[in-house]
């Protein structure tokens, strides 16, 4: 559920007016509490990349536009990657709303972050040829790859085996939790190659971890009436899609 549900009507037409004074004075406390968030984000971002690392030890082989590539061709000649745990799975019709609506804010963001030695790629584990289509229909751009075949979207626990999901206990954002009836689920990892062509997991996320890359929430949170929803993303479609009337299925099957 989301933390905080929507205003209604009712609570808007009935919202507190006071002078301009007042509101200063109001919006001064609120700015302190801004600046104890922003502090805390830069001690939780310092601690974040103080994180032990694991090395790699597996040759994962992935699957794209070009043929078959390694985990380090993803690198791109750069020291760093960023992986999108994409929710497409083999058979799927179109891949998560939830996660192309990340996607949807990658391909503007890539000139800034490769410029700082970054690369991105989203990881699938639907085949190539399933995944090619969505990507053309949505207008990505951004690197994207399937890991079908491979144990990599299981190791990074974003993928789960009909045997899992039927223990009805699996593991997902470092717990384990019960009633998961999805086999993908959505998550980001990143990894650092050093100059001896060793690679590194760093870091990774799943479920909401991942909203401070949605650019779109930045803004909603800063209005009245917020992100006016009761369930997280409940009004989040495929940006082609938002005349539809019922909700995106996530998943897409």
């Amino acid at each position: 559920m989301s933390t905080t549900p929507p205003p209604s009507a009712e609570s808007l037409a009935r919202h507190q007016v006071v002078s301009s004074d007042e509101w200063v004075a109001a919006r001064r406390e609120l700015l302190k509490q801004e600046k104890e968030l922003t502090r805390l984000r830069d001690r939780v971002s310092a601690a974040r990349r103080e994180l032990p690392w694991v090395k790699i030890e597996k040759t994962y082989v992935f699957e794209g536009a070009g043929g078959r590539v390694k985990l380090a061709d993803l690198f791109a000649g750069r020291s760093q990657l960023f992986v999108q745990h994409f929710m497409l799975g083999p058979g799927w019709k179109e891949g998560c709303p939830g996660c192309s609506f990340t996607a949807d804010h990658v391909d503007a963001a890539r000139q800034h972050f490769e410029h700082g030695d970054l690369s991105f790629a989203a990881v699938s584990r639907a085949p190539w040829v399933e995944i090619e289509p969505f990507q053309k229909r949505m207008g990505w751009h951004f690197p994207w790859v399937s890991s079908y075949g491979s144990s990599f979207n299981f190791d990074f626990h974003v993928s789960f085996t009909p045997e899992q999901i039927a223990s009805e206990r699996t593991f997902y954002n470092y717990e384990e939790i019960t009633g998961n009836d999805m086999e993908e689920l959505p998550g980001a990892s990143v990894f650092y190659r050093n100059e001896a062509g060793e690679i590194f997991h760093t870091y990774s996320s799943y479920a909401r971890g991942g909203e401070e890359l949605i650019g779109a929430f930045n803004y909603l949170d800063l209005v009245p009436k917020g992100r006016n929803e009761h369930t997280i993303m409940e009004w989040v479609r495929h940006h082609d899609r938002y005349e539809d009337a019922a909700p995106a299925c996530c998943g897409g099957k």
